[in-house]
């Protein structure tokens, strides 16, 4: 059997190789084609079909549509638009000078000079010192019509690196007067009388104080917003008639600050007087005065206290004030309610009327005060206007202390007054350079026991204008004062009234230099001699020229 299968195997190679030249000969020859027929492609006959295209019929019936647009609020970011700084114009800074001077003289036989000096190159170091000399004779026309008055003064602050600072003050006054009062009783006098006439020194009254104060504060703002305060204060006074007076006054002050803007305070004052002429008084105050302030965006609340102890006998004063914008900027209304035990001491009685006998009765003076008014600034002008009543005990008055004595002098004498009061003040820029300012208040008074007042006046009204030229080398000013005439009890115990103050005041300074100026006043233009203290009229027109020098 394997015979057979291998005899067909044989037989089947042999066919194959007879059959590899036949189609090795059926190759086509390279390059060469022969077409035989070319390709004709038809296409079948066919019907060509028309269409015409007919539009659908129009709709012409009217339909109501009905749109509902819903809102819908599209957050959009936007980015934080750049605010770059835009430059303007600024007006210069004024040029500063650490001392001024200035020395003149006038009429009636005037003398004046004026100066100061601040050091400001040591680190760490404010002082200062300045000095005031003005003087007067008008004794060709009314004898011994004169005064002077001489001032001066040192003041240093030292801060220390530490956060706390020292201040220490020295202070000179040397004034002197004189009782020519004399003047206006001759005028009563008969033809045959003599006239009353004294030497300058028989009627000369000279005021000597000196001051003395220092403190301790925190020069700098404390971590724990803690503000602290300790102070002594002290003088010493003597006149030409034997009074001696001397004051002492501690004071010790801390504030705490809330939210940098309200202040919680705490003030204990220990105030001591001794005075002596023929016998010797002492008036000792201490005050207890706590308070409380909060600012809020449109109004503003303090509360307080001020207790008040005079030879253990205490008093409680309100110390409480609200206040609201009514019109952010323009207009503000406020109201509060206060008071105090204030002092009459020989060198306050004296202050207000240098013609007092030397000696007074020393009396604290307790009062309560409500007050409400509206400010706040309208078209540049600030403005403020306020009325209020008063409750006073012992408020201090002045009359003649004897009506026999050839030298008129004043006496103190004091009632319990009820006072309503209105006062009012404004300051306006008019333009740049020029400033207006003025006030105006009146006093309606209530004596108990007493018919009037005396002396003091009801009615005041100032106003200033200022203009200085945009270089600083011309300064022009202008002043008017009026006052009523204050009443007074004359020697028969009647009320009268003395004559009004009516004043205008004019000046002007210029610098012809950098450094050197000069300047002219004139004052009481309308020659007005009105008696302020009762026989003893002022100065006349008086006028001042001089020079003055900036450093």
């Amino acid at each position: 059997m394997n015979n057979n299968l291998s005899y067909r195997l044989s037989a089947l190679l042999f066919a194959l190789a007879l059959c590899l030249p036949g189609l090795q000969a059926q190759d086509l020859p390279g390059g060469e084609v022969d077409v035989i027929k070319s390709f004709d492609a038809r296409l079948l006959d066919a019907d060509k079909i028309n269409i015409r295209p007919e539009l659908p019929p129009l709709d012409t019936i009217t339909k109501l549509q009905t749109y509902s647009a819903l809102n819908k609020t599209l957050e959009v970011d936007y980015l934080p638009p750049q605010i770059r700084p835009l430059a303007m114009l600024r007006d210069g800074v004024p040029q500063s000078y650490n001392g001024f001077l200035k020395v003149g003289a006038g009429l009636p036989n005037a003398f004046y000079g004026e100066g100061s000096y601040y050091i400001t190159t040591v680190k760490n170091l404010d002082f200062g010192i300045n000095a005031r000399h003005f003087s007067a004779n008008n004794n060709k026309k009314v004898e011994n019509q004169r005064f002077s008055e001489t001032y001066g003064a040192v003041d240093g602050t030292y801060y220390f690196d530490q956060g706390f600072a020292v201040n220490g003050k020295m202070k000179y006054n040397r004034d002197a007067v004189y009782f020519y009062g004399y003047n206006k009783l001759n005028e009563q006098l008969d033809t045959n009388q003599t006239p009353y006439s004294f030497e300058p020194e028989e009627i000369k009254q000279r005021f000597n104080i000196i001051d003395a104060s220092g403190s301790i504060f925190n020069g700098e703002r404390t971590e724990a917003d803690f503000n602290y305060f300790a102070g002594v204060d002290a003088y010493l006074m003597r006149d030409n008639y034997a009074a001696r007076e001397n004051g002492l006054k501690l004071t010790l002050d801390a504030t705490k600050w809330f939210r940098n803007s309200d202040p919680l305070q705490i003030k204990l004052i220990t105030d001591f007087t001794s005075f002596k002429n023929s016998e010797k008084q002492t008036l000792n105050n201490f005050y207890l005065q706590p308070s409380y302030t909060y600012h809020a965006d449109r109004f503003k609340v303090k509360v307080g206290l001020n207790v008040t102890s005079h030879e253990d006998d205490f008093s409680f004063f309100p110390d409480i004030e609200a206040s609201a914008n009514i019109i952010e900027g323009l207009i503000g209304a406020y109201v509060g309610a206060g008071g105090d035990l204030k002092k009459n001491t020989f060198r306050s009685l004296s202050d207000y009327n240098p013609y007092i006998e030397s000696k007074v009765d020393l009396e604290n003076t307790r009062y309560y005060h409500f007050y409400g008014g509206v400010k706040g600034n309208f078209k540049g002008v600030d403005y403020d206007a306020q009325i209020g009543y008063k409750t006073t005990e012992n408020l201090a008055l002045f009359v003649i202390s004897d009506f026999m004595d050839s030298i008129p002098r004043f006496d103190a004498i004091y009632d319990s007054v009820d006072i309503f009061l209105f006062k009012a003040s404004l300051s306006a820029p008019i333009f740049k350079g020029f400033e207006l300012m003025g006030s105006v208040s009146q006093s309606i008074f209530s004596p108990q026991r007493e018919e009037k007042a005396w002396h003091l006046p009801t009615l005041s009204v100032n106003a200033t204008a200022r203009y200085t030229t945009p270089d600083q080398n011309i300064r022009f000013t202008g002043e008017f004062f009026l006052e009523n005439g204050v009443s007074y009890k004359a020697a028969d115990g009647t009320a009268k009234n003395l004559n009004a103050l009516f004043d205008i005041s004019a000046g002007v300074e210029y610098f012809f230099t950098e450094n050197i100026g000069g300047f002219v006043q004139l004052n009481n233009l309308a020659n007005n001699r009105r008696q302020r203290w009762q026989n003893y009229p002022t100065f006349g027109l008086n006028a001042l020229i001089g020079v003055s020098a900036r450093f």
